[in-house]
């Protein structure tokens, strides 16, 4: 008899923890500073093992097709995830899929077959596209920003009805499916959890009606709630629930002045033409939104040296105050946190004695003030 797992969404509601697998070359900041972080597979193995025993719940691999930007090597997102998932036992894998490339049926099939060998570990991080020139490269058709979006819905409403449907059918703009049975079908009920990024109109509005969770670039508690406020009640309306993720890039130290040094020696020794080469692509991408205003559109260039804009967050102190950020985070709709690091092994492990617990304590001190 199958076992049926149910995903996360039943679990309680203290805060989640994810990190970045840093299986793209470059690490997590567009700098030349020193990076005690690999993206080999022996050190990723390594770091899930450690995360796992820290206390987090995700790890999120990325997917990337062509170099740049400082990030000269990339392993494919799936196939190492699945490496992943068979050196742990507890730790969820989100595997990043680019509709384009990959066609609904093939990852229903990829991902139904990982959730089998992971005991129902794996989920899905559905990456809707910013970079033109990686489409263009390997030969894809490149859609309009609402466009892309438009796809990635329809790609997650085929998936969800391939992984929980005998004969699928669907007759969408983009995907076609007949009659169509897949078997077996992923042990986790409903389905793996179906996680997208974004900040534009169309990426909420997107999440609101077929999205799991919803990954937003970092950000204030302040400026994140109108993000949540708007996706929540566009997904109550539709009879749906959401939850939010924020990026942040954590830099957790015994005092300020020392995380504040360490964010300072980032900046300063930035690949200032691999910022400025990603910051044109990006901020394309981010004003590309027919309101202006999706990832990206309005970040400065200290911003752009990481990835996601991670250092607005500000998770950058004591463990004491970014335990208190992160629980601020929480109390305006937050459900997880998804951190990158510098040196991932050592500050994942230092993470996890050091913040985590006082988040959980801070937790457990809210609840009761409502109790």
């Amino acid at each position: 008899m199958t076992q049926v797992i149910p995903t996360s969404s039943t679990r309680d509601d203290s805060l989640k923890f994810a990190y970045w697998v840093p299986n793209v070359s470059g690490g997590l900041v567009v700098s030349k500073i020193e990076q005690r972080t690999h993206w080999s597979l022996d050190y990723n193995v390594r770091l899930a093992q450690v995360a796992e025993a820290s206390g987090f719940d995700y790890a999120l691999s990325q997917i990337r097709f062509t170099a740049g930007y400082g990030a000269e090597y990339q392993h494919e997102s799936v196939s190492f995830s699945q490496a992943l998932l068979q050196a742990t036992t507890r730790l969820k894998v989100l595997a990043a899929i680019l509709p384009g490339p990959w066609n609904p049926a093939v990852v229903a099939k990829q991902l139904a077959t990982i959730d089998h060998i992971s005991n129902g570990r794996v989920a899905i991080n559905v990456v809707s596209g910013w970079f033109k020139g990686e489409f263009t490269a390997i030969g894809e058709p490149w859609l309009e920003h609402d466009e892309r979006y438009r796809r990635s819905e329809e790609f997650i409403r085929a998936l969800k009805g391939i992984w929980t449907e005998d004969k699928f059918t669907f007759l969408g703009d983009f995907y076609r499916f007949h009659d169509y049975t897949l078997q077996p079908k992923p042990i986790q009920q409903p389905h793996p959890e179906i996680f997208q990024g974004g900040s534009s109109r169309a990426a909420r509005d997107m999440a609101s009606r077929v999205s799991d969770w919803y990954f937003t670039n970092g950000n204030t508690p302040e400026g994140v709630k109108l993000q949540i406020d708007d996706i929540r009640a566009k997904a109550a309306a539709n009879n749906h629930r959401v939850k939010i993720g924020i990026n942040a890039f954590i830099i957790a130290r015994d005092t300020e002045e020392e995380a504040q040094q360490v964010l300072a020696d980032i900046i300063r020794n930035a690949d200032v033409e691999a910022v400025h080469a990603f910051g044109d692509a990006v901020k394309q991408a981010g004003k590309a939104s027919p309101e202006g205003q999706g990832n990206w559109a309005k970040s400065t260039f200290e911003d752009l040296v990481q990835y996601n804009d991670g250092f607005r967050t500000n998770l950058i102190g004591t463990p004491q105050q970014i335990a208190e950020r992160i629980v601020a985070l929480k109390s305006v709709g937050v459900d997880l946190i998804l951190g990158g690091f510098l040196h991932f092994i050592e500050e994942v492990e230092y993470f996890g004695q050091r913040v985590l617990p006082l988040v959980r304590e801070l937790e457990a001190r809210a609840e009761r003030k409502v109790a």
